[in-house]
């Protein structure tokens, strides 16, 4: 995978609920000063778009890091091993990828509960909180099936209910619709869209404009791996402030 010019230090969620993304000077362009953080208010949605869909899901990925000095629901995350990273990070942020990683020959009920073993949550509060989460995604007369007898707008959703399931403080989607078939992208949209009425923290790659342009509050705009304008989305969408996204958003919106 190429790896993107401006390197993102540090991400995760801080103990006041913000959602941070801390760069260095010389490789993020709009920071006033070195280690100078960009933050997100809980409840905000910050959508990432790219002119070439390259280096978005890097961006993501860095909340994974190990290092840094960021508090992530109330723990450091310095200093932590692989198994208490791997916990916590479950425990608080979602995950939602452009495959499923559906358990196969595995009911709905079982994929979006088994994660909540590793928590160590009893059976029956692991299926109890699967079948509400499920039903609050429509799923619910869908628990018992398996994922080849569910559409893709179907699996995907299930992948939602199983990070929801999870009870995170933020939800990471990396270009959750990019494997549907198009008549399917609007009842994930539609999801997505609900959280964030419901106050979700969420952090979006998308290509999806019209997605970007009602829910997000802020827009991290790529090109060619490098982040070229953080902004408000009304700035963004009225006013871009750089050439390269004048030039993309000319070319999008007159389709």
């Amino acid at each position: 995978m190429e790896r993107i010019k401006c390197e993102i230090r540090e991400a995760g969620v801080d103990d006041h609920g913000m959602l941070v993304l801390l760069a260095e000077e010389t490789l993020h362009p709009l920071a006033e000063r070195a280690g100078h953080p960009e933050r997100y208010r809980a409840g905000d949605v910050a959508a990432l778009l790219d002119r070439e869909r390259t280096g978005k899901g890097q961006l993501v990925e860095a909340s994974l890091l190990r290092t840094g000095t960021y508090v992530l629901a109330g723990t450091p995350m310095a200093g932590l091993d692989d198994d208490e990273l791997a916990r916590l990070r479950s425990r608080a942020i979602g995950f939602v990828f452009q495959s499923y990683n559906l358990l196969p020959r595995t009911s709905a009920l079982e994929n979006v509960a088994s994660p909540l073993l590793y928590q160590g949550v009893s059976r029956h509060e692991r299926n109890e909180r699967a079948g509400v989460a499920l039903e609050r995604l429509g799923l619910g007369d869908r628990l018992t099936h398996e994922p080849s007898e569910l559409s893709g707008g179907q699996q995907q959703r299930v992948a939602v209910a199983r990070a929801l399931a999870m009870d995170p403080i933020a939800m990471l989607f990396d270009e959750p619709t990019s494997a549907l078939d198009p008549e399917m992208i609007s009842e994930v949209l539609d999801v997505m869209v609900d959280l964030a009425r419901e106050g979700m923290t969420m952090m979006v790659v998308t290509h999806e404009m019209g997605f970007a342009n009602k829910v997000a509050h802020r827009v991290i705009f790529m090109d060619k791996g490098e982040i070229v304008e953080d902004a408000l989305k009304e700035d963004f969408f009225g006013s871009p402030r750089s050439d390269r996204a004048q030039k993309f958003l000319s070319k999008i919106l007159l389709h």
